[in-house]
Order: C-alpha cells, then structure tokens, then sequence
C-alpha cells in the first residue's frame, strides 16, 4: 500500500493524513509536489487520470482516488474507532455533514483560490472578478456552519467524526488562502480550537 501525498497546505491529503492518524493507521507514502506539477505527470495521469491527490495503491495495484472514499477504505479496513458512524441514523447524519462541508463551503473557496491568489497566478482562465465575488458566498457559508454547531460539541454531533476533518481543513485553507474564518463566529472558532487541539490535526 502507497499513499501519494502532497503537502499543506494542500486540504485533501491532509483529510486522510488526521483520518489515518486518528485510526492509529500508519500510511506509507510518497509526496507529490503540486508547485512542481508532478500531479500531472504522465506517470500519475496513468494511475489517477484526473492528475489530482490523494490517490493510495493497493499492492494488488487498485488505485483509489478521491480523499473521502480513501477514508472510507480506511473505515472498512479499520472499523475502530468509527469516524462514519454507527447505525442508520448517525451515519446518515455524518454522511449529511460531510456533503454539506463539500456543497457549501469547498466550492467558494476554491473559486477564490483559483482565481485570485497568487500562487494560482499561472493557470489558464483565471478570471478574478469572478474569483472576488465568491468571497461572500464562503462568508455565507461559515456564518451557517457556526449557526450549527450552536447546539453541538462537533459537527455532527456529540462525537468527532468524519465530518469535523472535513470542515477542519477546509476552514484551515480557506485561512491559509487570506479568508476571514472564524472572526467573529463563536461557534465555529470555539469548535476550531477544539478540534485544533487534536493531535491528529498535526498530520
């Protein structure tokens, strides 16, 4: 098993990085450097056409793209503790959550990424009218996740999940990338700090 990795503040890597770590998983790896474009190699693009990370190989050869269905790998694999929940219930509601952070928040952000930072600056068809006018949209976003966790400890409930990584770092490159995230929003900046304290949130 191989996991092709790319450093922070790259998000998603990071999500199976705190997953793996919070299973007790430890995670052969190679890194994958996004600045130099090694995700779009040939050699990647033959393992995961849409040249992006994470992916993990299995030793059988089974590539497995998409950070949340490699945390789902890790889930099956290693059932304790369950990050995806228990029970119909809680899964869903988990599975709700982690949607919610992908619908609501991922995208925003990413427009802002793409099409105003720096870093970004090289890549065609940047447009940065359209990249300022997401900005409000991810302010929109964080202002409902914080109206969520009014009423609880985590995300999805009572108990760290799936869901918290997922917002975790999220929020934590929508920072990086120079967004306001929890100024102002006691809810959420209370649940970062929690969840911040983790040591998981490290990996």
């Amino acid at each position: 098993m191989l996991f092709y990795d790319s450093p922070n503040p790259a998000p998603n890597p990071r999500r199976v990085r705190i997953f793996a770590a919070e299973k007790g998983v430890e995670l052969p790896s190679k890194e994958v450097s996004i600045p130099q474009r090694e995700q779009k190699a040939p050699e990647y693009l033959a393992k995961n056409p849409r040249g992006q990370t994470p992916i993990l190989e299995l030793d059988d050869g089974t590539v497995i793209a998409e950070s949340v269905a490699i945390m789902r790998y890790l889930e099956a694999e290693h059932p304790e503790p369950p990050l995806f929940g228990t029970g119909p219930v809680e899964i869903a509601q988990i599975e709700m959550w982690c949607r919610r952070v992908e619908m609501i928040l991922m995208p925003p952000v990413a427009q802002v990424w793409v099409h105003t930072h720096p870093f970004t600056a090289a890549l065609p068809g940047r447009n940065a009218e359209w990249g300022e006018a997401n900005r409000p949209r991810v302010a929109e976003a964080l202002r409902f996740f914080d109206a969520s966790l009014a009423e609880s400890e985590y995300l999805a409930g009572d108990s760290y999940t799936a869901a918290d990584i997922l917002l975790l770092t999220t929020v934590d490159f929508a920072s990086f990338i120079g967004l306001d995230t929890t100024d102002g929003l006691e809810n959420l900046s209370r649940w970062h700090k929690l969840v911040s304290s983790r040591e998981s949130a490290a990996a």
